[in-house]
């Protein structure tokens, strides 16, 4: 049965259309989750504070869990559901330039669940991936991007 989205996801918006979204609603802790425009199937949770849009890389595990792209040496923390990572971030000093406080809501419904990349063919699949093997997205180039700190 497919789950309802959460409601400030927007999928696959610009960012120019995302940053116009949070700039109209203009207060800090504003934030939306939409589609990366560089990497398939990761999402972006984007923060207004302070006139700026702050954006955080969001991953989904291969098991189904998110987790939030964070600066180097900090363990990662995994949520269940993208309610449950939104949950946390709404407290203050989770690592975010401004903790989330005011939902930037889509006007349409979104059902479904979001997409997973597809499966490799069985000739394909590795029988145990190397550490070089793996996705390595903090070497994308993509300077749009911010990291969670330690709080």
């Amino acid at each position: 049965m497919a789950a309802a989205l959460p409601v400030c996801y927007h999928g696959a918006i610009t960012r120019t259309e995302c940053e116009d979204l949070l700039g109209k609603k203009h207060k800090d802790g504003a934030y939306l989750i939409r589609d990366s425009e560089t990497i398939q199937g990761a999402m972006c949770l984007c923060v207004y504070y302070k006139r700026v849009v702050y954006t955080y890389r969001l991953l989904q595990t291969h098991t189904g869990h998110y987790t939030l792209m964070t600066a180097g040496g900090l363990d990662e923390t995994f949520y269940k559901t993208l309610d449950d990572l939104i949950r946390h971030y709404k407290k203050k000093n989770q690592g975010l330039a401004m903790h989330l406080r005011h939902s930037v809501k889509r006007k349409t419904a979104m059902l479904g669940q979001l997409q997973k990349p597809p499966e490799p063919p069985e000739s394909q699949r590795r029988q145990a991936p190397s550490p070089e093997d793996d996705a390595d997205y903090e070497n994308v180039p993509e300077s749009d991007y911010v990291e969670v700190l330690p709080p």
